[in-house]
């Protein structure tokens, strides 16, 4: 296994899809893209700025059921890539019990970064589909592109805009 943290979330401008960035935390820093969801988009970027809603969102009610129950967040592992999809799971802790739970990568990594849980990919996963991000660049364009307050207000803009017939 391979400890990552998250990167960013950003908007895939090819395909205008959220894309979460996982990078590796030792050399060679290998970045993971994983592909989610626009709201889980928006509950990562929450939680990283520290955003409350005024009423507990599913990820918020997950950290509440956990710690509820008396349990903690061991870590969260990405598993597997199968058929373009990846997995996930989360391990929990229940007094000496050890509890793994299946979870899409985008809820595990919502859920993880809410309890400051450490977050992993398996090797083999990290192998097939991580890439070296460079940030040299003599493009002053794309270095302002890196920028991630701008991502982060252009991926507002994009939820605020975002009309329900863009899902049918």
């Amino acid at each position: 296994m391979i400890e990552v943290e998250l990167a960013a979330v950003q908007i895939d401008q090819r395909s205008a899809t959220p894309v979460m960035l996982l990078k590796e935390s030792q050399p060679p820093g290998r970045t993971l893209a994983v592909y989610i969801g626009r709201t889980e988009a928006q509950a990562i970027v929450d939680s990283v700025q520290g955003i409350e809603p005024p009423r507990p969102m599913t990820h918020d009610l997950m950290r509440d059921v956990v710690e509820a129950l008396g349990a903690i967040v061991v870590k969260v592992v990405i598993t597997e890539l199968v058929d373009a999809t990846f997995y996930a799971q989360v391990e929990l802790k229940i007094q000496q019990k050890v509890v793994v739970v299946s979870a899409r990568p985008s809820d595990a990594v919502a859920l993880a970064v809410r309890v400051a849980a450490p977050m992993f990919v398996a090797s083999e996963v990290m192998a097939l589909e991580g890439f070296v991000v460079s940030l040299e660049s003599d493009d002053p364009a794309s270095a302002e592109d890196e920028n991630p307050e701008k991502l982060v207000v252009e991926f507002r803009d994009f939820l605020e805009h975002i009309n329900p017939e863009d899902f049918s």
